[in-house]
């Protein structure tokens, strides 16, 4: 399933930015959240990017922040409460300032963006990743957001596949549930 280039590049960005920031388990083990480059690698791939420097300590911060309150969106939809979903959503789309703008970097074509052209590094990505985070509660594509049910992870997925089945973060914790399974059945015969 592809939301349109933009929306799926931005939610590949919100879902491994609060992969990334966000402390808990991640494929059995403690996962502290850490910003260290993978954050910056996340977010660079986009065509638009223009912050060609490692954001300053207080803007990882602000996007640490967000990111924490990203990961109740896909928490509560995950339990199927979309009302908590979209009013978080709904906050953080205020808070970033997210309104639609087009802008042009240099010689590239006309865009849209949803923050001011201005904004700071954490609040443009933040006001982006809110706006497609917005974009998916606001269709029936809803429940592709997910939370991975294996034990000991709490890693957030977006849910792209044709038949909207995932239930892991990664093949890793697909594959851990499997073998444990598989060794139950073993022990029982």
């Amino acid at each position: 399933m592809d939301f349109d280039s933009h929306t799926s590049d931005v939610l590949a960005a919100a879902v491994a930015v609060v992969n990334l920031l966000t402390p808990g388990e991640a494929r059995g083990r403690p996962h502290p959240g850490d910003d260290g480059p993978g954050v910056e690698a996340a977010l660079v791939p986009r065509e638009d990017h223009w912050f060609d420097d490692r954001p300053p300590a207080a803007e990882m911060a602000l996007l640490r922040g967000w990111a924490g309150r990203m990961y109740t969106v896909f928490a509560d939809v995950e339990r199927g409460d979309l009302d908590s979903a979209a009013a978080t959503v709904n906050a953080l789309l205020t808070e970033t300032g997210a309104v639609p703008v087009l802008a042009r970097h240099g010689d590239r074509p006309w865009h849209l963006h949803f923050h001011a052209v201005d904004a700071g590094w954490a609040r443009s990505w933040a006001a982006s990743m809110a706006t497609a985070l917005a974009v998916v509660l606001g269709n029936p594509a809803h429940d592709r957001l997910g939370v991975c049910s294996a034990p000991a992870c709490d890693r957030v997925f977006i849910d792209v596949s044709r038949n909207g089945t995932r239930r892991f973060c990664s093949t890793a914790c697909q594959n851990r549930v499997k073998a444990a399974a598989f060794r139950a059945r073993r022990r029982e015969d």
